[in-house]
């Protein structure tokens, strides 16, 4: 079954907990999103509160896919910038698909979902996004239509020891 997406839901404490539950597996499962294995939902917490906050303010928004059970199954965060020279590109932060969903084209439908929506952002060309090295992401992204347009070596310490390169990767959409 296909995931239903839904720009910009209604916040509830359902899709906060679903938020929060996703965030958690991904992390727990070795998924590059902010955090490093083992983390607990209180330590998600504060970092998706930072971007609702974003989204209250009209900085951010949320794309979120939804299972046929209705459980939050994947999400991005769309960041805006607010440099004056860089206003026609957005960011796109959080990119996740739970771990049991992966492997089913579900993180395509989800970049593809994101695409379509950023084009209905006003005056929205591009769609930048990071991605932590040593995962194979830059290849994944790359085969959704994303070009690397920029790398940091070793800018992210996992661990001691453990660094891995910043990724920059980019997706026209005009």
């Amino acid at each position: 079954m296909p995931l239903t997406f839904t720009l910009d839901p209604a916040v509830t404490p359902a899709l906060r907990d679903g938020i929060l539950d996703l965030w958690t597996d991904v992390s727990n499962a070795g998924g590059a999103v902010g955090f490093v294995a083992p983390v607990s939902v209180e330590e998600v917490r504060p970092e998706l509160v930072k971007h609702f906050v974003a989204m209250a303010e009209g900085r951010n928004r949320l794309l979120v896919g939804h299972d046929d059970t209705g459980t939050v199954a994947a999400t991005a965060f769309f960041s805006f910038n607010t440099h004056r020279l860089m206003k026609h590109w957005v960011w796109l932060y959080t990119v996740m698909v739970h771990p049991k969903h992966q492997g089913q084209g579900y993180g395509r439908d989800l970049l593809a979902a994101a695409a379509d929506a950023a084009r209905g952002f006003d005056g929205i060309a591009a769609i930048r996004l990071g991605c932590r090295g040593g995962h194979g992401l830059e290849k994944f992204y790359g085969s959704c239509g994303y070009q690397e347009v920029g790398r940091v070596p070793a800018a992210i310490r996992v661990a001691p020891g453990d660094d891995r390169d910043d990724i920059t990767m980019l997706l026209p959409l005009v």
